[in-house]
């Protein structure tokens, strides 16, 4: 071959391989938009337990911050079925099973005193698991930005709703639809939407509601219905007739039981 023709096959090689990296950091760039993939590890506690479940998370957490442990923070829910959900935002499936951060506290804690207080938990329980979810940015309403934690808003309503796999484009598009009539009428009222993910048995999205407690998400509620009007029958009805089965969850973040690594 001769030496332009080389350097033109390299020079258009080169060319290629820049086309194709620069396509794939977009393509992950939309997502990062659209889509936040989470971890979740999931507890359902024996409700004679849950002092003692309570005692050893809180401690575990209390240990995390005297140690300033610089992976592994994590956000808790309790739910009124005595589910302890401990959610933690990922980038890729290889971290869901990633402990870094319990691996240097057991080291800093000395591994006889960390076994102590994990053994702690292990009456608590007989049910446990971990499991992904998907935060779906785009159906998500929260004109004013999207957070997992309103300041302020401890207080949850978490609405499951179940659906056959092979309707979940069809579900995702009435949820839009529904999305769209919350911001044509300037909704106060602001909802996540998570998706199922890896490690679920069903098919689901689950439709996350803050508020500062039980009497201010009742009143928003109302407001709300009266807001959409008769509009809102029709969106609503899309999402029910692909719906299976639905489940309601109260529930609160707990920050005495959750961690937040320091910044430096």
């Amino acid at each position: 071959m001769k030496p332009i023709k080389l350097r033109l096959l390299l020079m258009l090689t080169t060319l290629v391989l820049g086309l194709n990296a620069f396509a794939q950091e977009k393509a992950v760039e939309e997502q990062e938009k659209m889509w936040q993939m989470y971890a979740v590890h999931e507890d359902q506690v024996k409700p004679s337990m849950v002092m003692q479940y309570e005692q050893t998370a809180k401690m575990f957490a209390d240990k995390m911050r005297e140690h300033k442990i610089k992976d592994g923070g994590y956000l808790v829910t309790s739910s009124d079925d005595f589910r302890y959900l401990y959610v933690n935002p990922i980038e890729k499936f290889e971290e869901a099973n990633d402990n870094p951060g319990m691996a240097e506290l057991s080291e800093k804690m000395g591994e006889d005193a960390f076994g102590k207080m994990m053994a702690g938990f292990s009456p608590c329980y007989d049910k446990h698991g971990s499991y992904m979810i998907w935060l779906d940015k785009e159906c998500t309403y929260m004109p004013e930005g999207i957070t997992q934690t309103p300041e302020g808003q401890n207080y949850r309503k978490f609405y499951y709703i179940y659906f056959s796999p092979q309707n979940q484009g069809k579900i995702r598009e009435a949820m839009m639809e529904v999305k769209a009539l919350f911001a044509k009428k300037n909704s106060k009222t602001y909802y996540r939407v998570y998706w199922s993910g890896y490690g679920n048995m069903d098919s689901y999205i689950m439709v996350a509601v803050a508020a500062k407690d039980p009497v201010e998400l009742e009143q928003r509620a109302a407001a709300n219905d009266a807001l959409l009007g008769e509009e809102a029958g029709p969106a609503f009805a899309k999402v029910m007739a692909l719906a299976l089965k639905m489940e309601e969850v109260t529930a609160s973040i707990r920050p005495d039981l959750g961690y937040t690594p320091p910044k430096n």
